[in-house]
């Protein structure tokens, strides 16, 4: 295997292979289909985690891994997905997670991508690479695939709770994502996610924030308090909440999306010609699956650290790891073209 050697043009993602809920073959098979539909977007690879588990998962597609630098790096430790983060820190030192980090940190790669346990990436994320200057806290945010405009959800679950102020970082974190992964010529819309659109609606951080926002409305162009019903009808492209809400809220949608497709599965089957009516409806059926599946966006990036951070779920399907690596190398590439140092210096001294 060739040994990567980063250089200030080529990205080098460092892959927490031991994280996650379906364990390292997932993982692999992931980096393998990555490697297979974006030959032209995949940089160097550093593989971290037990070095002779990578190598027996990897033995019988050396064919598709030759193709591109890559080297192992050894981690004796993975994090259990209900490890506490505070545990971790103190006796997971030679975790995969947490070397993977450090490489970063130590500049040996560009970005990390990780489906290990959420506490314990935060933590360790911040602890190891630090908040970007007048950033609170890091926040998760995820691309949530709609029928008329897909939108930017943050933060998704780094912080259950959070301050007035963590919130307005997250209108101008998700709004620099938002550019960076759907479309980088609009100018968003950010709505703050609340229990009625009416002035005084909400808990007393959500009054706070909503202030503050107004008076930052030059720098983002923010559209108010928005309820649920407002997600999917094309209004706002980026939802700001905090990370209890927003994690609920994701589970919520991905297990509506999968009930819903197994019942009309279940109905089309019942007779004859409700499967002939499936059949002749294929088409669009598959526009759905096509344009409304998360895998595309596999990837929540760990927004506001020194560094790029990907969290992919810890069940992630092979596509959706296959599409974070993607991200994670698109991210990477793109950090040191966009800064925030003067717009978050400006809305901080705005909103204090």
């Amino acid at each position: 295997m060739r040994s990567t050697h980063m250089n200030s043009e080529r990205q080098v993602i460092a892959v927490d292979v031991m994280g996650g809920d379906e364990g390292i073959s997932s993982v692999i098979r992931g980096i393998e289909l990555a490697i297979k539909l974006f030959p032209n977007e995949i940089g160097g690879l550093v593989l971290v985690g037990d070095e002779a588990t990578i190598k027996e998962h990897i033995l019988h597609r050396n064919s598709v891994f030759h193709s591109v630098d890559l080297e192992i790096y050894h981690a004796s430790q993975a994090i259990d997905m209900a490890e506490k983060p505070m545990h971790a820190l103190r006796n997971k030192k030679d975790s995969s997670m947490f070397r993977a980090i450090e490489l970063l940190k130590e500049n040996h790669v560009t970005g990390v991508l990780s489906c290990g346990n959420t506490g314990c990436l935060v933590a360790g994320g911040t602890l190891k690479l630090g908040v970007m200057p007048g950033i609170d806290r890091p926040a998760l945010a995820t691309v949530i695939p709609a029928p008329t405009n897909h939108f930017v959800l943050i933060d998704v679950g780094a912080n259950p709770t959070t301050s007035a102020k963590s919130l307005v970082h997250n209108a101008l974190l998700g709004t620099l994502y938002y550019k960076a992964a759907i479309d980088p010529q609009k100018d968003p819309r950010v709505g703050l996610l609340t229990i009625g659109t009416e002035e005084g609606k909400g808990s007393e951080t959500i009054c706070t924030a909503h202030g503050m926002l107004k008076k930052i409305n030059g720098e983002i162009r923010y559209c108010g308090l928005i309820e649920g019903f407002q997600l999917f009808s094309n209004e706002i492209d980026v939802v700001i909440c905090d990370g209890f809400v927003g994690n609920i809220l994701l589970k919520t949608i991905e297990s509506l999306a999968e009930t819903i497709k197994n019942y009309v599965k279940s109905e089309m089957r019942k007779n004859p010609l409700r499967m002939l009516g499936a059949f002749l409806a294929g088409g669009a059926f598959r526009a759905m699956k096509r344009d409304l599946t998360a895998d595309k966006y596999g990837g929540a990036p760990l927004l506001g650290l020194n560094g790029v951070v990907i969290k992919s779920h810890g069940s992630s399907s092979v596509e959706a790891i296959a599409h974070a690596l993607r991200l994670t190398f698109r991210l990477s590439k793109m950090s040191g073209e966009h800064f925030l140092n003067n717009t978050i210096e400006k809305v901080n001294l705005l909103i204090e």
